[in-house]
């Protein structure tokens, strides 16, 4: 499996914004309500589809929860930490790590889902659906956390008018409950994720600026250090911890080693944080997603067999 050919249709969006925001008329001006458009509502209605489209077992999937989320908040301890390691205090500025800690432990949902139908197929998908639905709120609580601290930003405010988590948590509650979205509903529904995708990746690389990655490279290499050897080695350790069988590793697995969040620099813009330093985060955890798929995968992963 070569993982650079299923991140690239992503890191080409991200390429064309970038391109289209510096040397075309389609500048910053227009990006922004672009930003808010895919924030407020695109990425929400597919976060809440993405959930809802098939039904949570939760015996069958408590191993797999308890180990995603083991893993997730091992590594929201580890970006929080940054700064109070030895040798990094002195070498991090506060308001840089608050906007950028977030980087270290979101993921690329799009991708976790393409992944795991291709490589587990229909079961794949159902059980990275899990993991999505009961990460996403811990993990916008986690992000939204140190930017409220840092910020003038009232935190429990944050948190409720956050469409991410209002929509994770709508789509939870629906698929417990058994509701699911009306047949004819789902084409247009559908076509609203394939936007958010589109437009999400291009809003970030339209405010893609690499000069402030230079200036934080200790926070640079830190985060994306947690999010790409960490994260998996973590998952892997929770994997062998709760006895979780060849399926639910991988699964884990893809899940521990996916890119960075689009969204991670539609949040740190919105809540006023520097989001060209987040944007060109994303943009090198997209160029570093092939590494550490090959080794959740390639060396850590099991042999699945379907």
């Amino acid at each position: 499996m070569v993982y650079a050919q299923i991140l690239f249709p992503d890191f080409s969006l991200i390429l064309l914004g970038y391109l289209v925001c510096r040397f075309t008329a389609l500048n910053r001006s227009v990006w922004q309500p672009v930003e808010a458009l895919v924030y407020y509502l695109l990425f929400p209605v597919l976060l809440f589809q993405s959930i809802v489209r098939s039904p949570i077992e939760l015996g069958a999937t408590s191993g797999l929860m308890a180990a995603g989320l083991l893993s997730g908040v091992s590594g929201i301890a580890l970006a929080y930490g940054l700064p109070c390691l030895p040798g990094l205090r002195s070498r991090i500025e506060p308001r840089a790590h608050a906007g950028a800690a977030q980087v270290a432990f979101r993921f690329n949902s799009f991708i976790g889902l393409a992944m795991a139908q291709r490589l587990a197929g229909a079961p794949g998908l159902q059980l990275i659906a899990v993991l999505i639905g009961i990460s996403v709120p811990l993990f916008n609580v986690a992000a939204v956390w140190p930017m409220a601290r840092k910020g003038e930003h009232h935190f429990a405010r944050e948190l409720l008018q956050n469409p991410l988590i209002l929509a994770t948590t709508a789509g939870l509650t629906a698929n417990l409950a058994g509701l699911h979205i009306p047949d004819i509903l789902v084409p247009s529904v559908s076509r609203i994720g394939a936007a958010a995708i589109a437009l999400g990746l291009m809003a970030a690389g339209a405010g893609l600026e690499f000069g402030s990655l230079r200036r934080d490279g200790v926070l640079t290499v830190s985060v994306l250090s947690i999010r790409h050897l960490l994260q998996p080695l973590m998952a892997w350790l929770a994997a062998r911890l709760l006895g979780l069988d060849a399926l639910q590793t991988t699964v884990l697995l893809i899940f521990s080693a996916l890119p960075t969040s689009s969204s991670c620099y539609v949040l740190a813009a919105r809540m006023g944080y520097n989001g060209p330093y987040v944007a060109g985060l994303v943009t090198l955890s997209t160029l570093l997603g092939p590494a550490s798929l090959s080794l959740a995968l390639g060396v850590l992963g099991p042999t699945l067999k379907l």
